[in-house]
């Protein structure tokens, strides 16, 4: 998996790199990195997405009245 990056011509090093960050964010490629990162437990996952689920139905349900 490789992403690339062309300069255009006369474009700040700066621009280039927040459209890297950008294309990097949509593809989710640095939330992978960071979730990599450390060794996680499958019971660690779990809570942790028992969690998320959780969360997510208290704003349905405090939204959908």
């Amino acid at each position: 998996m490789s992403i690339e990056i062309k300069m255009r011509k006369n474009e700040p090093i700066d621009r280039a790199l927040r459209r890297m960050k950008k294309k990097l964010e949509r593809e989710n490629i640095i939330k992978d990195v960071r979730m990599k990162r450390y060794a996680e437990k499958p019971s660690e996952r779990k809570r942790r997405k028992n969690k998320v689920m959780a969360f997510t139905a208290m704003l349905r349900r405090r939204y959908a009245e």
